[in-house]
């Protein structure tokens, strides 16, 4: 850019994406701009808030079909992790680690102490380092009971697509510009959907905005490191979802084409106590693909 050349403005939000950020607020965490949802029961039931937890590549709005079911009488919180959504994007490596912090530092500051940890794909992962810590002694919270949905919680038993295997195979580096564009990036979301599933226009349409936005396409190389972290760290990531003390729900789409049905039946082999429902007909998403079932298989599990 030439001296005295104008910035670049940024594009304006869509409805459906301005209308998800009004909801939230940014707050400063690890010294990075986060993008949180702290949403106030409606009719305050006395019971834990509702701590939900988004995957890769997308964000917090995974959840907007359900928030306001949950919100109805408990406080519900989620965040966008470091790298995706609303929140900030710097060119640096991400872990595990590092998202669990900025969890952490959110409870911190909202001061909660008790909650229901509901996960989502990489949410799974993030959610196994916190449940370790949880058991560690060095995070003392109150774990009231976990929802757990399709995410690859047994590595070797993914069949990551040929987009993850791509991203997975090219340096851990800033793509160059355009590398993953609209039409493969939500033809790759949509592919990990239910038979039929067809989501509005608009949904698709804010799933890559906010993927893209602040240039996040360009990181997804970078992002995606969180699977072969799960390679080397899946004893303590799903040691902790199996072995965490607090009621465990299974909530799974059965045709996900990634995280198999057949997780759900070695997990629970290793946790028979856990309580697993399964959704006929959905894919990898199903608070996106039949929010409906979903809210009901959740408030069934809070109940």
């Amino acid at each position: 850019m030439s001296a005295g050349e104008p910035s670049p403005v940024a594009p304006a939000l869509s409805p459906a994406v301005a209308g998800w950020e009004s909801r939230g607020t940014y707050l400063t965490l690890g010294r990075r701009r986060i993008f949180t949802l702290d949403l106030p029961a409606a009719e305050p039931s006395g019971e834990p808030a509702v701590l939900l937890l988004h995957g890769f590549p997308t964000s917090s709005f995974d959840y907007h079909l359900v928030v306001d079911t949950l919100n109805r009488t408990r406080r519900v919180l989620s965040l966008d992790f470091l790298g995706f959504g609303l929140s900030e994007k710097p060119d640096t490596a991400y872990t595990v680690d590092l998202q669990a912090d900025l969890v952490m530092d959110f409870l911190g500051v909202v001061d909660v102490e008790a909650f229901a940890l509901v996960t989502h794909d990489m949410g799974d992962t993030v959610g196994g380092e916190l449940l370790a810590r949880h058991m560690d002694g060095i995070w003392p919270v109150d774990v009231a009971q976990r929802i757990v949905t399709n995410g690859s919680i047994y590595i070797e038993m993914a069949h990551l697509t040929s987009g993850q295997e791509l991203l997975l195979g090219l340096p851990d580096t800033l793509l160059a510009p355009g590398t993953i564009d609209q039409p493969a990036l939500t033809g790759a979301l949509a592919a990990t959907m239910g038979p039929g599933t067809t989501l509005p226009a608009e949904d698709m349409a804010a799933l890559w905005e906010l993927v893209a936005h602040d240039h996040g396409d360009r990181l997804l190389a970078r992002l995606i490191r969180y699977v072969a972290e799960r390679r080397v760290r899946q004893a303590r990531f799903t040691g902790a979802i199996e072995r965490h003390p607090s009621p465990l729900t299974v909530v799974w789409g059965t045709e996900d084409p990634v995280a198999v049905p057949a997780m759900t039946t070695r997990l629970a082999e290793a946790r028979p106590d856990a309580r697993v429902v399964l959704l006929p007909g959905v894919g990898h998403y199903p608070m996106l693909e039949a929010p409906r079932r979903f809210i009901e298989s959740l408030s069934s599990a809070l109940a």
